[in-house]
């Protein structure tokens, strides 16, 4: 294109020339010089990438519980330590130190015992060595006769029966009368039965037969009327 241009230029001057007139005199010209080119190379065009954020992911705090294992309870000493042996029967009256034991371990047991506070009670540790279908528990109440006299009475009988029990299994039975609290009153004369037998009555169950007459208060004499002479 740029050639092209020059040349339409020149023809055009000389076709001025012959319309004004005369010979014209062609002086020398000099070719012209081109003029030099300065290629300008365009710079790349560095486009920014847009930067897209990424959405801040929150890590989720996953807890996982530890399983603690629990070690299951050792089984108890057999023969147990502390009872009285007849035949395949044990028994034990509990200490004070270890019936609180027994009450903190069992809660049924706690609540039974609130009824001592005003009745007479006892306890006792029954095992066997096969089990038992059903236990037959008896026992005594007895105290002094009055406070002024330390003769001990009987107060009544009591009679309770327990639930099966497993092979070695001790229990832990409170003996609960209806007996007021009095000073010095013992539930004792326990005897323990432990059955084989299919049971025929209920249980557990509880029947206390009172015998104690309150004695009445001694009549004091009336002082006979005497004579002065």
């Amino acid at each position: 294109m740029g050639t092209l241009i020059i040349r339409r230029t020149l023809g055009f001057c000389i076709a001025l020339a012959l319309v004004v007139g005369g010979t014209p005199a062609f002086a020398a010209t000099t070719k012209a010089t081109p003029k030099p080119t300065v290629k300008v190379t365009a710079k790349p065009k560095v486009t920014k990438k847009a930067v897209v954020k990424k959405p801040v992911v929150k890590k989720k705090i996953v807890y996982t519980r530890k399983r603690v294992k629990v070690a299951p309870s050792p089984s108890a000493a057999w023969p147990p330590k502390g009872f009285l042996k007849n035949g395949e029967i044990y028994a034990k009256v509990p200490t004070s130190k270890e019936l609180l034991g027994v009450l903190s371990a069992n809660s049924k047991l706690s609540t039974q015992m609130k009824s001592c506070s005003k009745f007479a009670c006892g306890a006792v540790q029954v095992a066997s060595y096969p089990g038992c279908t059903w236990w037959e528990i008896t026992a005594n109440v007895s105290g002094p006769t009055s406070l002024t006299d330390a003769t001990v009475i009987s107060y009544g009988s009591l009679r309770t029966t327990v639930a099966a029990t497993k092979a070695k299994q001790i229990v832990s039975v409170l003996l609960i009368t209806t007996e007021p609290l009095k000073p010095k009153a013992v539930v004792g004369n326990i005897q323990i039965t432990c059955y084989h037998s299919p049971r025929t009555e209920s249980v557990p169950s509880t029947t206390y037969v009172s015998t104690y007459i309150a004695p009445t208060p001694e009549a004091s004499p009336t002082p006979s009327p005497t004579t002065s002479s």
